[in-house]
């Protein structure tokens, strides 16, 4: 991995936004800067960083918000020959070395959520804990049947996704590359592959869960994979839900925002109370 800030000479507590360098790629950063813990905002698969403004204002000033787009998602990160989800947790280490963070709290939505689940686990030194939104369930949900609906969804939208693309709506990836990525998710998705990450987490994790379907779904096949939950919080005590909520998956960042912040100071003050 190579990462390199494009510009050096600024504070690292100065509120900055511009392109981070790592490996055959370039990522758009913003960064709040200031003296607070810092918080690293993991988007969903295929999201982009502005998603995540109702819980930045709900957290205020008090703490340095990092938020960044990954691979061809948004307006500006740049291409890349590597979609795969060792690159998106690869990413995060970028991203922090580049603005000079040593130790971060991590909030992942969907994707973003199992992507957090992997860096906290992996980095018990640095990871002040994780908040995990509506993501990184345990559950085999990914079958022959799913599969193949999963590549005959994204090829129904490949009409639709470049109109979408100037806006910063919609990956720059093409319909094979985010089905790929979708059943990668659903591998590692499986309880016995999460289900030991999961296990091993030695910080504080909060899960903020959401109610009803979402894209692609059907019935109640979304609170089928959330119920794998059950079996990681009975196990390991670090990880907790810290709150259920109305909103369905979608929507879970523009309404219930203050659920997510709140499970964010909660983490954080569980991290100052063990200094």
């Amino acid at each position: 991995m190579t990462a390199q800030h494009t510009n050096r000479t600024e504070s690292k507590n100065t509120a900055w936004s511009g392109m981070v360098a790592v490996d055959d790629t370039a990522l758009a950063v913003t960064d709040s800067g200031g003296d607070g813990i810092p918080v690293v905002y993991l988007n969903g698969q295929f999201a982009t960083q502005g998603y995540w403004r109702k819980t930045i204002a709900e957290l205020g000033p008090g703490f340095r918000h990092i938020t960044y787009d990954e691979r061809a998602r948004g307006r500006k990160s740049k291409l890349s020959a590597d979609y795969s989800f060792e690159a998106a947790v690869r990413d995060v280490d970028a991203v922090l070395a580049a603005r000079g963070v040593d130790r971060a709290l991590v909030v992942g939505w969907s994707y973003g959520a199992v992507v957090g689940a992997h860096w906290a686990e992996r980095n018990p030194e640095r990871a002040i804990g994780a908040v995990l939104v509506d993501g990184a369930f345990p559950y085999d949900w990914l079958d022959d049947a799913m599969e193949q609906r999963i590549r005959t969804l994204f090829k129904r939208l490949s009409w639709f996704m470049p109109l979408m693309r100037p806006t910063g709506l919609a990956p720059r990836m093409t319909a094979a590359q985010q089905a790929e990525s979708n059943i990668e998710l659903g591998k590692l998705s499986r309880e016995s592959e999460l289900g030991p990450v999961l296990d091993a987490i030695t910080v504080p994790v909060r899960y903020v869960v959401a109610s009803g379907t979402s894209f692609g779904s059907k019935r109640d096949e979304q609170e089928k994979i959330r119920s794998g939950l059950d079996a990681a919080t009975t196990r390991n005590p670090n990880v907790r839900i810290g709150a259920k909520v109305p909103s369905n998956h979608g929507a879970i960042l523009g309404k219930d925002f203050r659920a997510i912040a709140d499970s964010v100071r909660e983490v954080a003050e569980l991290d100052q109370a063990g200094k």
